[in-house]
């Protein structure tokens, strides 16, 4: 392999271990999601408070992951892609076992909390170091490759969480991850960020505040976050909070919530290939990021207006909503594209855990207008803003297929 040119076949040993620390780090991180109303039953959590606690812990995890994300990014840029994932997993892995033994909401908050911080590191230094070791021509089978694996990690959570009960679901999360760190043994430090180390000692690496002081630099930094919102509104609205949407809907039949996550990652799964492989086909980063909000809008509105129809094809749409999302590779690989290797773990981890944690305004907003409007309307409201802003930001995005990565802010 020419170091210069990079890894051209996306099946090789990078690209293969940071989709399996995708896939233990999807499997926690959606996890509560599949187990929020067992686990807090089993807490003893009356039925009347599920969504507001259920909401409240969801959040916990999403700041974590909002303060992790600019952690790891940095010491991603200052240190290395491979010290900040060692540490991330080990972090993620413990908290995870510790929380198949939480007694209460208080425990559980510290814990989700932690297991974020932990979850905040893992695919934005993936994503990072795949980017940098493939050739600028193929490095989007690889991210794609990343995402697409890793998302499955959420079917497992379901079949794990349907077979056994909500805390041997944790304790089996966290035991993945503990045995995931043997094989980060094999992988080697990216050459660029090793390069630029090297030769430009004077260059700040991991400047998270420097992305606040040029206009340029913030703006790009603004508009990469704004893009991925759409599919954590699906993700933290629409399917977790499904079954409260099906009977408001109306829908034939109960809806699982376990069910409708395990749906929606295998749509996301698909997607993720789908769209990650028809952005090398176009050679575009931003026609396939338009194509696929436009896709969502269209399934967003059959979700609205799906009022008395059968469970099935409820299910179908929450599936079909994931394929939609499966930008999020694209998305991602845009945003660490946008900026120099000096920066570039910082902004590829913590651009969509800034998405993640637009999980607190988003549902914040939506139980706030549900009790005046409704929670149809309000999920409604809240859609339109989070993709109109999408689609203004994609807009003011630059195109970065086929961009040289190797240069510094």
């Amino acid at each position: 392999m020419n170091k210069k040119e990079g890894i051209s076949n996306p099946f090789n040993l990078i690209v293969i271990v940071a989709a399996l620390g995708y896939f233990v780090d999807i499997y926690d991180l959606i996890l509560f999601g599949i187990v929020r109303v067992p686990s807090l039953k089993g807490i003893g959590i009356p039925d009347d408070l599920i969504l507001s606690k259920g909401i409240f812990l969801l959040n916990m995890q999403m700041v974590g992951m909002l303060l992790g994300g600019i952690i790891w990014g940095i010491m991603g840029d200052k240190k290395g892609r491979l010290p900040v994932l060692f540490i991330t997993i080990s972090l993620y892995s413990l908290a995870n076992i510790a929380n198949g033994f939480v007694q209460n909401i208080e425990q559980y908050a510290f814990l989700r909390f932690f297991a974020g911080l932990g979850l905040a590191g893992e695919l934005g230094i993936g994503i990072t170091l795949v980017s940098e070791v493939m050739s600028k021509e193929k490095r989007g089978y690889g991210t794609a490759m990343v995402s697409g694996i890793g998302i499955l990690g959420a079917v497992l959570g379901f079949l794990i969480a349907d077979i056994f009960n909500w805390r041997v679901a944790y304790w089996f999360g966290g035991g993945l991850g503990i045995l995931l760190l043997t094989m980060r043994a094999t992988v080697f430090e990216s050459g660029m960020f090793e390069k630029t180390k090297a030769e430009h000692k004077n260059v700040v690496r991991g400047d998270f505040l420097s992305l606040f002081t040029n206009k340029k630099r913030l703006l790009k930094y603004i508009y990469s976050i704004l893009i991925g919102v759409p599919i954590w509104y699906i993700v933290s609205v629409l399917v977790i909070q499904s079954p409260e949407f099906a009977k408001t809907l109306k829908i034939e039949g109960a809806i699982s919530g376990g069910l409708s996550v395990t749906y929606h990652y295998i749509g996301l799964a698909i997607g993720s290939f789908l769209i990650g492989f028809v952005s090398q086909w176009l050679k575009s980063r931003k026609k396939v990021l338009y194509y696929s909000l436009g896709f969502l809008i269209i399934f967003i509105g059959l979700f609205f207006f799906a009022e008395g129809k059968s469970t099935s094809y409820f299910y179908f749409l929450i599936a079909a909503l994931g394929i939609g999302a499966g930008y999020w590779a694209v998305f991602i690989t845009t945003a660490s594209e946008q900026f120099g290797t000096n920066l570039r773990a910082t902004v590829t981890t913590t651009v969509p855990n800034f998405v993640r944690g637009a999980t607190v305004p988003i549902t914040s907003s939506v139980l706030l207008l549900s009790s005046s409007v409704g929670l149809l309307k309000a999920g409604i409201i809240v859609g339109v803003v989070c993709f109109v802003l999408a689609i203004i930001a994609l807009f003011l995005l630059e195109e970065t297929f086929n961009k040289d990565l190797d240069y510094v802010e």
